[in-house]
């Protein structure tokens, strides 16, 4: 079993007496104390982020002081271990000092030099896991821009609630028009959660037979159907312990909504045929293209699990309300094909990147991406339905045409932010325009160079 988070000091030491009294000591200083007499086997409950440190003696059957180090620094070489030592014992001790022991204490010792040196020690704890929390922070974000590129203002709102979500155990309901990249939030939000070491399992409710879905979800024992000769596990109870992605969920028939409800709310799943509830720890991300709400008015979804899973929505954009973030998009995805294919890059004519920002893409990132492909294999840059007229959210009133070139403007300086630039003077030079000028565009159109990847860049 685990080692609570709450624990801030396990104490080992194979003399009861002595345990004891340490254990008292540090009771009374309000520290919460996990007392052990043995080493053997801590290491398995500790996770790399346990706040806590460990105290222990040196010498002690099985594994000792110095085996324990060594163990313990194998799952996390900043973990403060205190090592208490009899007088004969201070070689050993400052052996393992220089194998990196945090402290070490020769009996007998003062209560209050205990104190003082396990209080240094989770003081420096806090500090070091704090850092870890930033730096996974700062690479989640850059993870996120990778993953979700775009710089529109719907983008970066989107990119902000799937931070703030992510390390929250809440359920999540992703909504998001065909193509809209619903599994790839979904997939963000089990990579940045404390799950990412659990299995993420996706299943497309809408393209399972009803006949079957059951079965695929909550799993069942032999007999309990015609042809079910062996137990199988659903994909509910093989998710435990991470992410469960269930997309198209306005396809499910309502019996299968109930059993759902019923999962959502106690956290057991019951295979057909079975009496045994499995316990689960587990994150459902549901998806859909539908308005549930208005499912459920007609009658067609369940009310009850629309507000159980609407507590934390998150909806995609679609792409013709990111217009900015097209020639992005492309951009990032024909790089992506050239790459993979091993062909020389195309460059957009100023033709092309105008078609590109006109089109509606009732298919979404899906589409751009498959017209993305076929331009980066040479093929013709054909749009299916391409409408005439300007690009989405551009007016067609007196001064149209400043605001068409403002908004193409902003398109270009945006899809060029996408790419790597070792600093602000080289994105200028490849825009072709003086560093200043580029500064004073950034700011007009609300770009930021820092937000594009290249946070760490230098300014020159």
């Amino acid at each position: 079993m685990t080692i609570d988070n709450q624990i801030q000091v396990v104490l080992i030491d194979d003399d009861p007496h002595l345990r004891q009294a340490l254990c008292q000591t540090l009771d009374l200083a309000g520290l919460k104390v996990l007392p052990l007499g043995e080493a053997t086997g801590l290491t398995a409950r500790l996770t790399r982020d346990w706040p806590g440190v460990v105290v222990s003696d040196i010498r002690m059957p099985g594994m000792d002081g110095l085996e324990l180090l060594t163990e313990l620094h194998s799952l996390d070489p900043e973990l403060p271990v205190l090592l208490i030592t009899g007088h004969g014992d201070v070689p050993l001790a400052v052996q393992a000092m220089r194998a990196g022991a945090y402290d070490f204490l020769e009996k007998p010792f003062a209560s209050d030099a205990l104190l003082d040196s396990v209080r240094r020690a989770l003081s420096l704890r806090r500090l070091v896991l704090d850092n870890r929390s930033l730096r996974l922070a700062l690479s989640d974000r850059q993870q996120l821009s990778t993953r979700l590129v775009g710089q529109s203002a719907p983008m970066l709102r989107l990119r902000e609630q799937i931070g703030a979500l992510a390390a929250t155990r809440a359920d999540v309901l992703i909504l998001g028009e065909t193509g809209a990249g619903k599994e790839v939030v979904a997939r963000a939000l089990h990579d940045l959660s404390n799950r990412r070491t659990g299995p993420f399992v996706a299943i497309n409710a809408g393209a399972l037979a009803e006949s079957v879905v059951e079965s695929e979800l909550f799993g069942h024992e032999p007999g309990a159907f015609t042809g079910a000769q062996k137990r199988r596990i659903g994909k509910f109870e093989f998710a435990n312990g991470g992410t469960l992605f269930l997309d198209e969920i306005e396809s499910m028939s309502l019996d299968v909504q109930v059993k759902l409800l019923r999962l959502l709310q106690e956290r057991v799943v019951e295979r057909l045929g079975g009496n045994q509830q499995i316990p689960l720890d587990i994150r459902i991300i549901a998806a859909t293209k539908e308005d549930l709400r208005q499912s459920a008015d007609q009658g067609r979804f369940r009310a009850d699990l629309y507000y159980r899973l609407n507590v934390a929505p998150l909806r995609i954009p679609p792409l013709r309300e990111r217009g900015e973030d097209a020639l992005m998009l492309f951009q990032h995805f024909a790089d992506e094909a050239s790459s993979r294919h091993g062909l020389p890059l195309h460059e957009l004519q100023p033709g092309q990147r105008a078609m590109l920002l006109r089109h509606n893409w009732p298919g979404n990132v899906r589409e751009l991406q498959n017209v993305a492909e076929r331009f980066a294999l040479g093929l013709e840059l054909a749009l299916d339905n391409a409408p005439d007229g300007p690009a989405p959210g551009v007016p067609m009133s007196t001064g149209g045409l400043s605001e068409q070139v403002e908004h193409f403007e902003k398109a270009l300086i945006a899809a060029e932010l996408g790419r790597p630039h070792s600093s602000v003077r080289s994105l200028a030079e490849a825009l072709g325009v003086p560093r200043k000028t580029l500064h004073d565009k950034l700011r007009k159109h609300g770009l930021n160079f820092a937000d594009s990847g290249n946070a760490h860049a230098d300014d020159d």
